[in-house]
């Protein structure tokens, strides 16, 4: 594997960092009721940049731009991430495309920010932002995994009918998350207490939906968890499922608790904190089963038919 400087991998450790916090304050705002604490963009009130004091004041407007505060922050993340990966890793395929990605998705999500204050934290802006913000996270987190990649070229090590069910279920997850946001779309938390925008979807019902496709993603990742378990060629991406199905227990347990309780604020904001850790842990569980370190000698590169091992207990 190619030496790189430590400085490339804590930019990028930073940058993917950054990128789960924003979720999480994202989530506060919402939560608090401060979505519109700031109601212009990009100035906060009025003709001011930043809050301002008054007498009948509420903590709303410090939070809303605390949050924007962060997101310029994150912002310097992914543009030193990309003078990082230009410095140390310009010709290492395909750090630097990667990298603009996440520049480039960086900035839509300011502005996509401006326009869901703009239209008054309308639901459809709220759930692109955070589906942008998921996206975001799996490309730090791909970002940070080829760091610690070869230069070789990408082979598989594992069956193409386990990369199936891999790629299966992260596009089941996309699912999940999506359903997800239709749920917080629907339910008390618009973000904005006096003026809520709402789907108008039934609660219930969205919420029914959203578990059944958890059940169909545990499925998917208890026959991950099973297949890298057997498989020789799987060592690199064993721990990642199972951190997987650790996460997906943890957030099935936490989404009922919270519909059973009215959803309180604190589990609401565990769950998108599980959201983002799922972000992280089915990406790299996926772009683990190739590899980029040079073949064994007389191994199979294609690796379509690789052993089956029992692993030691």
């Amino acid at each position: 594997m190619p030496v790189t400087s430590p400085w490339l991998r804590r930019i990028l450790v930073a940058n993917l960092t950054l990128q789960i916090l924003i979720v999480v304050t994202g989530g506060l705002v919402r939560l608090t009721g401060s979505g519109l604490g700031c109601p212009t963009w990009p100035l906060c009130e009025g003709d001011s940049l930043t809050p301002v004091i008054h007498e009948a004041m509420t903590f709303h407007p410090f939070v809303e731009y605390g949050n924007r505060m962060l997101s310029v922050l994150v912002g310097v993340g992914a543009l030193a991430t990309v003078w990082a990966v230009r410095r140390w890793a310009r010709r290492r395929t395909p750090m630097m495309a990667l990298a603009w990605t996440v520049l480039g998705l960086t900035l839509l999500q300011g502005l996509l920010g401006g326009i869901t204050v703009l239209t008054r934290l309308h639901p459809i802006t709220v759930m692109g932002h955070f589906m942008i913000s998921m996206a975001l996270v799996a490309l730090s987190t791909a970002l940070l995994l080829r760091d610690h990649q070869g230069d070789e070229r990408a082979r598989p090590t594992v069956p193409l009918l386990v990369r199936q069910l891999a790629v299966a279920t992260g596009v089941v997850l996309v699912a999940v998350l999506l359903l997800g946001t239709i749920v917080t779309g629907s339910g008390p938390h618009s973000g904005d207490a006096e003026h809520p925008a709402r789907f108008g979807f039934d609660p219930r019902t969205i919420s029914w939906l959203h578990a059944d496709a958890v059940m169909l993603f545990v499925g998917l990742v208890v026959a991950m968890v099973v297949a890298t378990r057997l498989l020789s060629g799987a060592a690199r991406s064993r721990d990642w499922w199972g951190w997987v199905l650790l996460i997906s227990l943890a957030q099935g347990a936490i989404g009922y608790t919270q519909y059973l309780t009215g959803l309180p604020e604190l589990l609401v904001l565990a769950h998108m904190l599980g959201a983002a850790a799922l972000t992280v842990t089915v990406t790299a569980g996926v772009l683990t089963l190739w590899d980029r370190e040079a073949a064994p000698a007389g191994g199979d590169s294609a690796t379509d038919q690789p052993q089956v091992t029992a692993q030691p207990r």
